[in-house]
């Protein structure tokens, strides 16, 4: 998608530890013309897979998930929690995660209120580089039983094993804007 490249160009800064940092515009202040275009775009490369709910992971997949959703027919939006809450069921399905860039494991989680086998789900979320939180949600939503229809990142990280980690496991998997190569001055795209 070239008019996202151009923001994360213009917008989008490299941090140390091969970090593309894109919180001005999506994971910190949003930028609600550029997100809307982003849940636009998820409608139209998953349009046909006809989803019953949109699944991401808190935080900055919640916005992106929301804003596809109203594509699809304002859709339900779930949310893996990273953390538990006083006001969670203990009724969850439950999944790990590491986040590289806070270097933390997480046990996520949702309620098995929300999510039930045979319901196709599309997954949404901002980064795909390693693969871990997509994985966790694929993980999920198979112990649900629920059909995962498409996984779909905001930003894909070609060079990094996530998106291919994902393909090898049969899903089918679109990046918005697919960082290629990245050094400590530029940005590459496929």
């Amino acid at each position: 998608m070239k008019e996202l490249e151009q923001i994360i160009l213009e917008r989008g800064t490299i941090l140390p530890g091969d970090i593309l940092k894109i919180d001005s515009f999506l994971n910190h202040q949003i930028d609600v013309k550029v997100l809307d275009m982003i849940g636009e775009e998820f409608y139209k490369i998953f349009k046909d897979s006809n989803p019953d709910k949109i699944m991401t992971i808190e935080a900055s997949g919640i916005a992106i998930a929301t804003a596809a959703s109203r594509y699809f027919g304002s859709i339900p939006v779930l949310f893996a929690k990273k953390t538990y809450a006083l006001n969670m069921s203990a009724n969850t399905y439950q999944s790990h995660e590491h986040s590289y860039t806070r270097d933390i494991d997480y046990n996520v989680q949702v309620s098995k209120d929300y999510l039930h086998e045979g319901e196709r789900i599309l997954i949404l979320d901002d980064f795909l580089a390693n693969g871990e939180a997509m994985n966790s949600m694929i993980d999920i939503c198979n112990q649900a039983g629920a059909i995962i229809v498409g996984c779909g990142s905001v930003v894909g990280k070609s060079y990094q094993p996530g998106i291919q980690r994902i393909k090898d496991m049969g899903y089918h998997v679109e990046c918005l804007a697919s960082v290629k190569s990245m050094s400590d001055d530029s940005i590459e795209f496929e």
